[in-house]
C-alpha cells in the first residue's frame, strides 16, 4: 500500500469515527446538503484533520475521488491554491452536487488559485446549477479576499451579474445576491455602483432579480454597512 493510500484510508477512517446522524439528517432538513455520501461531520473538525495533514497538492486529488462529502470539503484545507489549476477546477466543478462543498472549495481555495479570476465568466454561462452558483461564490469570495484587485475587475462582473439574476433556481439567486453584496462592501464607490444595480434588479419583472435586487439594496443601504465604509475610508486616507 502506498503512503497516500494509506493517508486516505486513515483520513477517511477518521472522519467516519467522528460522523454523526443527527448532523446528517440536519445537513438536509436545515442546510439544504443533500449528498449520497456523508459521514456527518462538522466543517470545524475538517478544518482540524486539514491542519494535521497540511498541504499536499496530490492528497487532496485523490480524497477528491472517494466521492465523500467530508473528504471533498477537506480538500479545500489540503490543497495547495498555487498548484490548482483551471483544468483541476472546471473538472471539480462538474462534480458539485451540493451548495457546501461548491462554496467551501470557492471561499477556501478557488478563489487562491492563479486561475480564480479566469472562471467567473465562462462558469456563470453554464446551465448546470452548482457550476453556475459556483461563479458567484467564487465571485463573492474574490471580492472577500482578493485585496490587490482593482475596481474595475469587479465592476467588469456587473453584466454577468445582471444576466443570472434572472435565473430562478434558489442556489443560483443566493449566490448571485452574495456576489453583489459583498462586492458592495468593498468601498464606497463599489457600494454606490452596487446599489444602483441593485436598484436596476429590484424593478425587475422577475421575480428572481427583484429578490436579488431587494435583498442587496437592503444590506448595502444599511447602517452596518454605511459604518463600515466609512471606517474604512477612514483608514485608507
Amino acid at each position: 500500500m502506498s503512503r497516500q493510500t494509506a493517508q486516505v484510508r486513515d483520513a477517511l477512517a477518521w472522519l467516519e469515527r467522528r460522523g454523526s446522524a443527527s448532523v446528517r439528517e440536519a445537513m438536509a432538513t436545515r442546510y439544504g446538503i443533500v449528498t449520497p455520501k456523508a459521514f456527518g461531520v462538522p466543517v470545524g473538525t475538517i478544518q482540524q484533520l486539514g491542519k494535521r495533514l497540511g498541504r499536499d497538492h496530490d492528497l487532496a486529488a485523490a480524497l477528491w475521488e472517494t466521492g465523500w462529502y467530508e473528504a471533498r470539503l477537506l480538500c479545500a484545507y489540503v490543497d495547495d491554491p498555487a498548484r490548482v489549476t483551471g483544468a483541476q477546477m472546471d473538472r471539480w466543478a462538474r462534480e458539485f452536487d451540493n451548495w457546501g462543498v461548491c462554496d467551501t472549495l470557492c471561499f477556501a481555495l478557488f478563489d487562491r488559485s492563479p486561475a480564480a479570476w479566469s472562471k467567473v465568466a465562462p462558469w456563470s454561462r453554464r446551465r448546470a446549477e452548482f457550476v453556475k452558483r459556483a461563479a458567484f461564490a467564487l465571485l463573492a469570495s474574490l471580492a472577500l479576499h482578493d485585496k490587490r484587485a482593482d475596481d474595475g475587475a469587479f465592476l467588469g462582473t456587473f453584466p454577468l451579474i445582471g444576466r443570472a439574476a434572472s435565473d430562478q433556481r434558489n442556489f443560483v439567486k443566493k449566490g448571485v445576491s452574495w456576489a453583489l453584496r459583498v462586492i458592495g462592501r468593498r468601498n464606497r464607490g463599489l457600494n454606490e455602483a452596487a446599489v444602483a444595480l441593485a436598484g436596476e434588479l429590484a424593478a425587475s419583472p422577475t421575480p428572481a432579480a427583484r429578490w436579488i435586487g431587494k435583498d442587496a439594496l437592503r444590506e448595502l443601504t444599511g447602517a452596518v454597512v454605511r459604518r463600515q465604509l466609512a471606517a474604512r475610508a477612514r483608514t485608507s486616507r
